[in-house]
């Protein structure tokens, strides 16, 4: 049973541990980190903290604006870069006189250049996409954090790539840190970079399962939780979605099951869990209906949100309405 459960918890994306990545604080002093600091204290709010109570006037006594648990991130998207000033695009563009370009598509150069002069990747504003929307800045928590955002931009296949973005959420990013882009900063602990396939194909196949029944159901339920509305993975049940899909590939194996028994996936919620008392749960709830019979079957796994790492608190299992 020990070993079953070390597999159903197994990180699909690294092996490392999710809390195992240190938190020095932000170095150095140029660019968006400087920026990010000045804003810090001038707002005198650090990501994870509790804002000032003045800074939510319709808040009730002791419920400021940003609580730890509310500045938490978990989301799916794309990284991009942007241009922050006219002279980093200059000098972008002097290093691309500079550098091997030939035969080499726009992907190709951005990432060849950024991996070739760091001072650049530094310099560059990196905006986390959602749906093609403009939500997050990012901003490493630890210098080698830019390794991460640099291999984010490599080459891949467009449309099915994916970046798994692990931080905290801080202020609105001023004007002149990403050219007038003003969208939360997040600095980031993690980033996983990976095509949607990858990750697709390693998910374990159940025995007697046809692969390309099953990739496909695992496709279709990974889209539908990217696809959620308003999933920015800010929000404790977006997180809890978020972390499910790339962590825990149950919920993939149980879909393809019920579209094999002739199911359809009718819902994705999460509700809080009756159990949550000292720990922040919630349970995620996938609801299947027979596509002859109208039959509903529902199946739960419960999942602790509370701090920045979600992580699993019990196995999928049937669920029944109260």
């Amino acid at each position: 049973m020990a070993d079953e459960k070390k597999k159903e918890e197994q990180v699909l994306l690294g092996q490392e541990q999710a809390g195992s990545d240190p938190a020095p604080g932000i170095k150095g002093k140029t660019g968006s980190s400087a920026i990010l600091e000045r804003v810090q204290e001038r707002a005198q709010v650090i990501p994870g903290q509790e804002a000032p109570p003045e800074s939510c006037p319709t808040c009730a006594p002791n419920q400021g604006a940003g609580t730890e648990a509310e500045a938490f991130i978990y989301s799916l998207g794309t990284i991009e870069t942007r241009f922050p000033t006219m002279s980093v695009e200059k000098e972008f563009a002097q290093a691309i006189k500079e550098g091997k370009t030939a035969n080499l598509t726009d992907t190709d150069v951005l990432y060849s250049i950024l991996k070739e002069n760091r001072y650049l990747a530094r310099e560059v504003c990196w905006v986390l996409t959602i749906e093609n929307i403009e939500t997050y800045i990012l901003v490493p928590k630890d210098p080698q954090g830019i390794d991460q955002l640099i291999d984010a931009v490599r080459p891949r296949e467009k449309g099915v790539d994916c970046d798994v973005v692990i931080g905290e959420k801080g202020p609105i990013a001023p004007m002149e840190m990403c050219n007038g882009l003003q969208v939360p900063i997040v600095v980031f602990d993690r980033i996983y970079s990976f095509e949607v396939p990858e990750l697709i194909k390693a998910i374990p196949k159940p025995k007697g399962k046809e692969e390309k029944a099953f990739h496909t159901a695992a496709e279709e339920l990974f889209y539908r939780i990217m696809q959620m509305a308003d999933n920015a993975g800010a929000m404790d049940e977006h997180r809890a979605l978020n972390y499910l899909a790339v962590r825990y590939p149950s919920i993939y194996e149980l879909t393809a099951e019920m579209f094999e028994k002739d199911f359809t996936l009718a819902a994705v919620e999460v509700i809080p869990s009756r159990l949550s008392g000292l720990r922040k749960l919630v349970d995620v709830v996938l609801s299947y209906v027979n596509r002859k019979t109208d039959v509903i079957e529902k199946y739960y796994v419960r999942v602790d949100v509370m701090e920045k790492w979600p992580f699993l608190v019990s196995k999928l299992a049937p669920f029944f309405d109260r």
